[in-house]
């Protein structure tokens, strides 16, 4: 049982091995002529200029928190803390790294066709996945290994959600600066070029294509790629904790209380980062079996590209009935912790399936967004708006299924004879539930990741002027590519939403473990009724703050856009050797992302710890608060989002009049409403939600320290 955090960490470096010979594979293939090389590498130069303007700047907050965690907290919880920002920063950048690289290839690829194309943007985005992947749950393992295996430091635990707390950190700023940069680049390109000057989508003489394409890297796969490296190692962190506080563990076993090697506890302990390792492993066989064929017809690239995560999920399923059955056998019923964990993993499928219902041009509701583009664009925005929030009932009933299964899973294995404490086992197996959520997010994130190098590769066929069947081809790759970016969104916001629980939990335990009172959670308690309302009320705040720093910046990309085609001579006309200056527009974007992020990133850690030095009752309203709104907010925002994007490039394919009819001018208005919806607040709020939760499990003890010299004690 002692070995399992050493094979996790094994695992680990094998997943790392996986994106080192994926990367050496996309890099042998040939990039194409010299003008897709070139506009590859101005690619690549904003987006590694971005990065490293926006790590310069978060590397200031992430110094300020370390220094804060080493006074108040414990100085070993801030080098935890280093260390889940720093990993969290790396996977972003080599995942970026590689994305820059594979869409030219990927573009030249597609000239031979999907089967060529498909497998070289699956392994650019393979890169990204197993560096994520390997590198949180490398990390992780070694945090643990270090301070609770080998160190025994009494306050082991708070160090390694720590861990957690540095990912979360990173993760919400790199969503929200790079959302921000994508979404203002991508809606000044679209509004000026397609509906004022009525030119295609990334043709030449735009001068926002480059920045857009920019922060399709910066956004989509660096800030996706900060989101799920921290979702992963939050869902692992979870039960840990879980267990952790409930029961009292000390490292070391000091002043009597229970020790990470009790027998007692081991398996609880360990079974998390057993379950991470079984979906290491699945993952890696499932990326080798993702092949392209011939046809362009998105039901049959669906097929191929999925064959992967199917397997992976299969996989995991088999080995978690094994680790069940080896590590609990002396637990009333141990099959009901495998329930728990295939029963997240079937919920986190199962809410990407109903992402892809709702995104998809093979369904009704983007179709009936197309149709309602016929009528203009109020009636596309309205229609949109009504398809999120509908998306919403069948995700929370899914929710709800998922919890109910995982709970009933846990107290069927713990049964009356179990007993760890104040742990539950109906509260352990929603925990260990998202773990199962995101086992397999090797080949979930590489998926994922796919889409932006799709869309790349398509807006350099354009730019390149290549022949229009290579941009038939990059097309369908790129409208696959939106349907699985909703896909990992709604795993990634299902296990938010089981992680935070657990964390809640976890924040519970935490504060009477520091000999606080025990939280008063009955709505009739005023403090926790006003907490509840400020909970309920931030995710919207949160969104709107995020949502207008888009628009802003976005403001001052259609100005500038419009001063060039109307200051530049023949650049609207395309005369040859007229160029517009890209570099101004990946300028403007990365100056305002920089400046907008700030504030709504400051939100997810300041509130939470002013709401709790007032009232530790009135934080456990305001947690609960923000986790369901949040939840709600982020399913529908995504799913809105990405229905007026598909509505538009089903019209882009032709139907309801096609390219600059007047219903494609109508879809675009509700792709470029969508985009800071689907792309920036959406999946930013599932970070926050779990931010917040982090943050308060991590000052339990100073919160208790501080309430209790109030009252005089100390």
């Amino acid at each position: 049982m002692e070995l399992v955090p050493y094979l996790a960490f094994l695992s680990a470096v094998a997943a790392l091995g996986v994106a080192v010979f994926f990367f050496n594979d996309v890099k042998k293939a040939s990039p194409g002529n010299e003008r897709m090389v070139f506009i590859m590498t101005e690619i690549q130069k904003g987006a590694k200029a971005f990065l490293k303007q926006e790590y310069t700047w978060v590397s200031a907050f992430v110094v300020v928190l370390a220094l804060l965690l080493a006074v108040f907290v414990d100085p070993l919880a801030s080098i935890s803390y280093v260390l889940g920002a720093f990993l969290s920063a790396a996977a972003g950048y080599a995942g970026m790294t590689v994305a820059t690289m594979a869409n030219a290839r990927t573009t030249e690829a597609a000239k031979d066709g999907p089967g060529k194309a498909l497998p070289i943007a699956f392994r650019g985005g393979a890169v990204m996945g197993f560096s994520v992947a390997g590198m949180a749950l490398a990390g992780l393992s070694f945090v643990y290994l270090l301070f609770v295996v080998w160190l025994e430091t009494d306050s082991a635990f708070e160090i390694v959600t720590a861990y957690g707390l540095g990912a979360s950190s990173i993760a919400l700023f790199s969503r929200v600066g790079g959302g921000i940069f994508t979404k203002a680049a991508d809606v000044g390109a679209d509004l000026v070029g397609k509906v004022e000057a009525g030119i295609p989508e990334d043709d030449p003489r735009n001068p926002a294509t480059i920045a857009d394409n920019v922060g399709d890297n910066v956004g989509d796969v660096a800030g996706m790629g900060a989101d799920l490296f921290e979702s992963y190692a939050g869902s692992i962190i979870a039960p840990i904790s879980l267990v952790a506080f409930a029961v009292g563990i000390s490292a070391s076993g000091a002043d009597g209380a229970p020790s990470a090697t009790d027998s007692g506890v081991i398996s609880l302990l360990m079974f998390p980062f057993a379950v991470a390792f079984v979906g290491m492993v699945a993952s890696i066989i499932g990326s080798f079996l993702v092949k392209g064929g011939s046809s362009t017809d998105s039901r049959a690239l669906s097929k191929a590209l999925h064959l992967g995560t199917n397997v992976a999920m299969g996989l995991t399923v088999l080995g978690t009935l094994a680790l069940s059955f080896w590590m609990f056998s002396d637990l009333e019923q141990p099959v009901g912790l495998a329930l728990s964990v295939v029963g997240g993993l079937i919920v986190g499928w199962a809410l990407g399936k109903c992402a892809e219902y709702y995104t998809s041009d093979h369904f009704g509701p983007v179709k009936k967004i197309a149709n309602q583009t016929e009528t203009g664009a109020a009636t596309t925005v309205l229609s949109g708006i009504s398809t999120g929030m509908i998306s919403v009932l069948p995700s929370v009933l899914l929710i709800v299924i998922g919890v109910g299964v995982a709970w009933y899973g846990g107290e069927w294995a713990f049964g009356d004879t179990a007993s760890f404490g104040a742990l539950e086992g109906g509260i352990y197996g929603i925990a260990v539930a998202a773990i199962g959520m995101l086992a397999t997010t090797g080949v979930v994130v590489s998926v994922d990741a796919y889409g932006p190098i799709a869309d790349n590769a398509g807006g350099i066929a354009e730019m390149a002027e290549l022949d229009p069947s290579v941009r038939e081809v990059t097309d369908a790759l790129d409208s696959l590519g939106n349907t699985t970016a909703a896909v990992a969104k709604g795993f990634a916001v299902g296990s938010a939403a089981l992680t935070a629980l657990a964390l809640f939990k976890s924040f519970e335990f935490a504060i009477n473990q520091a000999g606080g009172e025990p939280l008063d959670l009955n709505i009739g308690n005023v403090e926790v009724f006003v907490g509840l309302f400020l909970g309920a009320m931030l995710p919207f705040l949160f969104a709107a703050l995020t949502i207008d720093a888009v628009g802003r910046a976005a403001q001052e990309m259609i100005e500038e856009v419009r001063r060039q085609f109307r200051e530049i001579p023949g650049l609207r006309e395309g005369k040859p050797g007229v160029i517009p200056d890209s570099a101004r527009c990946v300028a403007i974007s990365t100056k305002a992302s920089l400046r907008e992020m700030i504030v709504p990133g400051a939100l997810a850690v300041v509130v939470p710890l002013v709401i709790g030095f007032i009232s530790v009752d009135a934080l456990g309203g305001f947690l609960a608060g923000a986790l369901v709104t949040g939840f709600a907010l982020a399913i529908f925002m995504a799913n809105a989002g990405g229905a007026w994007d598909n509505a538009k490039k089903y019209i882009e394919a032709g139907h309801h009049g096609g390219k600059n009819s007047d219903a494609h001018k109508a879809g675009v208005v509700g792709d470029t409403v969508g985009d800071p919806f689907k792309d920036t607040s959406g999946p930013s709020l599932n970070i926050l939600i779990k931010l917040m939760s982090m943050v308060s499990v991590v000052v339990a003890g100073l919160i208790v320290r501080y309430s209790l010299m109030a009252m005089g004690i100390f």
